[in-house]
């Protein structure tokens, strides 16, 4: 009889209890790998295992994990299910594991490069060290001990995601150099317009889509889909992640320009008062000539960060970057359109190009 079936849970819901089984596993990979690290290496002596240590608490403060949360719904979206992966010797999740120690390497190293003083809500690895050299009254420089605990966080971190990553093979392997090639480059070309101080909006996009589009999006979709043995999505899921990274860029930049310090986390203004040519200031340099001889005085002066935001402020440009926000959001929503996803992943991936573009931190 229809009234006596038990109640069956939606398959979406499904869906997502298996996603979340699959992060919880991620979070503890991590966490041992770690926790064995730093065991090991406390063993020798205390002091070795420091940068393992950085890296614990800079994972432990908490973050997005958007990296693993991308790889591991390609995973399951390309056909593959949370069980498989516990029969696929975890491949899936040491990879999603790697995608957030890689993120670690990079947070690392670019908070010294950016010279921010937080990081989640608590000091960057490089500013405590400092901090603690300076306490005990140690030799040599405070800040270069700082830096040189964090750098070697850095690489240990990328060191640890290469271990991971290590057992792909094929695609995925292909997928995982790829990403980690332009993560790197992205980085150094943000380096360089930020000293370079020259506003321009194609090679910030660039910067954005490389930096954001493909390392937090498209390329751990098309890892975890590789991982299920279906590379094939990789072209949508390009033009999906793309879209939906510069949007998640942009974003940043607008949180970084204008948001609330008490909850993204960091202080504002870092890329303002740093000299990023973000995308942000390079559209508004483009197009609000205010704004483009502020940009072209900080060569010779030095950025006034107040001033600055002042005239992104007046130029309109926020408004005209949230429009440009929503059309990437579109864009990303429609290149699924033909991708040949179930229809319930096509939904939660549509979801999450929202959340990534419209989020308070």
């Amino acid at each position: 009889m229809a009234g006596s079936a038990e109640a069956v849970p939606e398959r979406g819901a499904v869906d997502q209890e298996a996603c979340g089984r699959l992060l919880d596993r991620v979070d503890r990979r991590i966490e041992r790998l770690l926790s064995a690290e730093e065991a090991r290496w406390s063993a020798v002596d205390a002091r070795v295992a420091v940068p393992v240590a950085a890296v614990a608490e800079l994972v432990a403060a908490g973050g997005k994990r958007l990296r693993p949360l991308f790889c591991v719904t390609g995973y399951l979206a390309a056909g593959a299910t949370a069980d498989e992966a516990v029969t696929d010797e975890n491949m899936v999740v040491d990879a999603a594991a790697a995608l957030e120690l890689l993120h670690a390497f990079a947070l690392l190293h670019d908070d010294i490069m950016d010279n921010s003083p937080i990081r989640r809500g608590v000091p960057t690895a490089h500013a405590a060290y400092a901090d603690l050299h300076a306490r005990r009254g140690w030799a040599g420089e405070s800040r270069r001990y700082g830096e040189g605990v964090a750098i070697l966080a850095g690489d240990l971190a990328l060191s640890y995601a290469n271990r991971l990553a290590g057992g792909l093979a094929g695609p995925a392997a292909r997928v995982w150099h790829e990403l980690v090639t332009e993560m790197i480059v992205g980085q150094q070309l943000d380096i360089a317009l930020a000293a370079e101080t020259d506003p321009d909006p194609e090679l910030a996009r660039w910067v954005a889509v490389c930096k954001s589009g493909r390392y937090t999006i498209h390329r751990p979709l098309a890892l975890g889909a590789a991982i299920a043995g279906h590379p094939g999505l990789d072209a949508a899921f390009e033009a999906y992640g793309v879209a939906a990274g510069e949007a998640f860029q942009l974003r940043d930049d607008l949180l970084d320009a204008f948001g609330d310090a008490t909850v993204t986390g960091k202080p504002t203004g870092l890329d303002i008062g740093g000299h990023k040519m973000t995308l942000l200031v390079a559209l508004a340099a483009a197009k609000d000539p205010r704004v483009a001889r502020l940009v072209g005085e900080s060569r010779r002066a030095g950025r006034n960060p107040a001033g600055l935001r002042a005239a992104l402020l007046a130029s309109g440009v926020r408004a005209e970057v949230e429009e440009r926000i929503d059309a990437l959001v579109a864009d990303a929503r429609a290149a699924l359109a033909d991708a040949g996803l179930p229809h319930r992943w096509r939904l939660r991936l549509e979801e999450l190009a929202g959340m990534v573009a419209y989020r308070d931190r």
